[in-house]
């Protein structure tokens, strides 16, 4: 039975999380494995809200690029961040989505009654994706295993040819989508000609996202998430080094197109970096919180998963949250606060142009009036992706984080987090501080 407004669930309460330190991959925290990061914000998590490993029923992780020397990260982030062995830890895969299909994970166990206290989140090492060789190499290695003498083992050597050698980026393979045939960066650069986004729009959407993230690490709100991390060398890593003070719009200008070098608008400066980093929240119903005495930072009350075209992933935004507004009777006017996810400024731009056409509205919902205004003022107030990073795994729970706490500070109800998905999806989801 699909949901509807009427037989929602009781709101699922988020007492509260924290996240790593976001650092740019093959950088900062390239020598710390994912399940080291997503231990790091299990335990930061727990201390800040008060609970004991021991209280934990479940532990949900979102990953994407799963370690090898990890099956089953979750379980692993689990037993090392000292919730009991016989807790049960699974982990969830829904490519940038995975963060927050996690938390949905974790409302799930709670309404089937398998557990009450949840730890859910996400967590992405891309540093350590892989590099994998050409599949002739795995085929002469297992020939050579089975030769039983020094000169039969030679005969199958002597096929080896250097061009077999050359490394294939696992990352590279991962960010391009098998379907359509394009990498990530392409479906944006196909979204900017759709909707007639120029160079220079994506440049200034970049740099407000560097300057409000540098602002928002200079009043300290970004310090009341993010758990320091010390490496095994003794240094301590405290901030996201994403953002930069000194970003300027002609420093932008300067970067060259990534995906389309002749005719591109899409360069490094205004896409998301690669990223490693973790997060944490501690998921109950809100009935559990008020046995335990505990305030959450806020609830979730609903969410939506869609699909779209795999070639316009992008947009994925505006088919999950016209979904959730269809069921809920809600209108873009009446979330405080927009978080969406910063893949590439192109795509962002995208979708408020396409939530506000009655065209789009008419073609793909049948609806004779557009869903509605995503103003730049309630969008991603603290900055998004561009600037900090995207860890694929983690960014779902990272933008529910970010939200609830955006409008806890500034004394507002609802908010939407919603994010695009590789493959051609859409995730969203309704948030409120409050649970009248």
């Amino acid at each position: 039975m699909k949901r509807t407004r009427e037989t929602l669930p009781e709101p699922l309460a988020v007492i509260g999380g924290m996240r790593t330190p976001f650092a740019k991959a093959f950088g900062q925290l390239s020598s710390v494995p994912a399940d080291e990061l997503g231990r790091v914000a299990v335990t930061a998590a727990l201390d800040r809200t008060g609970l004991k490993p021991e209280q934990v029923d479940e532990v949900i992780f979102g990953n994407v690029a799963s370690p090898p020397n990890t099956a089953n990260v979750s379980r692993v982030i689990a037993l090392r961040a000292g919730v009991p062995q016989d807790r049960p830890a699974h982990t969830v895969h829904r490519n940038c989505a995975s963060g927050m299909e996690a938390i949905v994970a974790g409302w799930q166990a709670i309404l089937d009654g398998r557990a009450e206290i949840i730890v859910a989140g996400g967590t992405e090492s891309m540093s350590n994706v892989p590099l994998l060789w050409d599949p002739r190499v795995k085929d002469l290695l297992l020939e050579m295993s089975r030769q039983k003498s020094v000169f039969g083992k030679m005969r199958v050597m002597a096929r080896f040819r250097p061009s077999m050698l050359s490394p294939i980026p696992a990352l590279q393979l991962g960010l391009t989508d098998p379907i359509c045939g394009l990498n990530m960066g392409q479906t944006a650069e196909l979204l900017a000609k759709d909707f007639g986004i120029t160079r220079q729009e994506q440049d200034q959407f970049a740099l407000r996202s560097h300057q409000r993230a540098i602002a928002t690490w200079e009043r300290c709100f970004y310090k009341g998430e993010t758990a320091p991390i010390t490496l095994a060398n003794g240094k301590t890593i405290e901030k996201d080094s994403g953002p930069r003070a000194g970003q300027t719009i002609e420093a932008l200008a300067k970067l060259k197109p990534l995906f389309e070098p002749s005719t591109g608008s899409v360069t490094a400066g205004n896409s998301c970096p690669i990223t490693d980093g973790a997060c944490a929240l501690v998921l109950m119903p809100a009935s559990r919180a008020r046995t335990l005495g505990l305030t959450p930072l806020g609830y979730i009350r609903d969410y939506a998963v869609k699909g779209c075209e795999p070639q316009r992933m992008g947009l994925g935004p505006v088919h999950a949250t016209q979904d959730l507004m269809a069921r809920n009777g809600l209108s873009l006017s009446e979330f405080d606060l927009i978080e969406i996810n910063e893949a590439f400024a192109a795509q962002v731009i995208a979708c408020q142009r396409a939530f506000a056409s009655d065209k789009f509205a008419e073609e793909h919902f049948g609806r004779t009036k557009a869903l509605g205004e995503v103003p730049d003022d309630k969008l991603n107030v603290n900055g998004g992706a561009i600037a900090i990073g995207h860890p694929v795994g983690t960014t779902g729970a990272r933008l529910v984080l970010t939200l609830l706490r955006s409008l806890k500070e500034k004394n507002l109800k609802q908010g939407l987090a919603t994010l695009c998905i590789g493959g051609g999806q859409g995730m969203a989801m309704w948030l409120d501080t409050s649970n009248d």
